[in-house]
């Protein structure tokens, strides 16, 4: 028996009493202001009019924002949107329309990267939060975050030669596809990871993501504090942990006219004193709420890992995660008042 309209509506019925998330993002955000920016690419990239009709840019975008929110594959978000009836809904799909496929969804995301789409569409979603009374307030937080990608297994020599710049003798092309040689090792808190760094500033009002660069996971915070920095947020209040605190960058602050607030680190020859220790304290309870942003990015996408290899496609799944969380954010933020 072929289920009929009212089966469906029921069925969304129940989906929204027990909360479906992406129906804020729906109801919230007017997906028309990115039109214009994804069609000057489809515009640009198709050479006639002849084949098949392609799929609408703005689903195809919407696909990419699910694909990040929730941390899939191109062929994990392929069979979900086919099996699921809240993302078929916010796709604007219905039963018997077709799905693009993982391929297509690949060639979508690699069409964006190679127009540098992605920095665009995160300015014009920041330009759409100014808009509507989210613009940077009350001071910002800076941090990083690692994001991990797939070990590799080489040898100390061809680990060596890769941080040359060189290429292992050996590797044939074939292989040389599946290594990502960009990525790289560091140490936090006493373990090892492997992969890149999502440095972000972070506006105390809203909690939302003002900006962000992407580096190798070796790349120390402080050597992007100054390129983070959010001129047009309306407090010079800066906030950051004890890794961005130096003589260099407290000076600099003070030369751009920025309030620093950055955690004090004692040493062994000098322990922190008493009002250091609750200055310490005072700017923790304001700096947290960065880390609540990586939070939630890992408890709604369940992992943090790279689905990518090199720096370059790292950079669009890391901006498109960042897009994703401020677009969640928004819609959390615009239907709870």
């Amino acid at each position: 028996m072929q289920p009929g309209f009212f089966d469906w509506q029921n069925r969304f019925e129940k989906l929204d009493k027990t909360g479906d998330p992406l129906l804020k993002l729906t109801t919230a955000i007017n997906w028309e202001i990115f039109r214009a920016e994804l069609e000057a690419l489809r515009d640009k990239q198709r050479k006639s009019n002849a084949g098949a009709k392609p799929y609408d840019t703005v689903m195809m975008f919407k696909i990419l924002i699910i694909q990040s929110l929730y941390n899939l594959s191109d062929e994990a978000v392929e069979y979900q949107i086919l099996d699921r009836m809240s993302f078929m809904r916010f796709l604007g799909l219905h039963a018997g329309d077709p799905v693009p496929d993982a391929k297509t969804i690949w060639l979508f995301r690699e069409q964006l990267r190679q127009a540098g789409r992605i920095e665009k569409l995160f300015k014009q979603f920041e330009d759409f939060l100014a808009d509507n009374g989210y613009a940077a307030k009350r001071g910002q937080i800076i941090d990083a975050s690692i994001v991990a990608a797939p070990r590799q297994r080489n040898s100390r020599e061809e680990n060596s030669l890769i941080k040359e710049g060189n290429t292992p003798e050996g590797w044939q092309e074939a292989k040389q596809r599946q290594k990502d040689v960009d990525a790289r090792w560091t140490k936090k808190n006493g373990k090892t990871y492997y992969g890149y760094k999502n440095h972000v500033t972070v506006d105390v009002a809203h909690k939302l993501i003002r900006g962000y660069e992407v580096t190798d996971a070796s790349v120390h915070d402080s050597q992007v504090f100054e390129e983070l920095l959010d001129e047009n947020n309306s407090s010079r209040d800066v906030y950051a942990d004890s890794a961005y605190r130096s003589e260099e960058s407290i000076q600099r602050l003070e030369e751009l006219g920025f309030r620093e607030h950055v955690q004090r680190k004692g040493c062994k020859n000098r322990k922190l004193t008493a009002r250091e220790q609750q200055g310490n304290r005072s700017r923790a309870k304001i700096r947290s709420r960065i880390e609540h942003v990586f939070g939630v990015q890992a408890m709604v996408a369940g992992s943090l890992i790279m689905r990518c290899i090199g720096i370059i496609r790292a950079k669009i799944k890391i901006g498109l995660r960042n897009l994703a969380y401020n677009i969640n954010r928004y819609g959390m933020l615009a239907t709870t008042g």
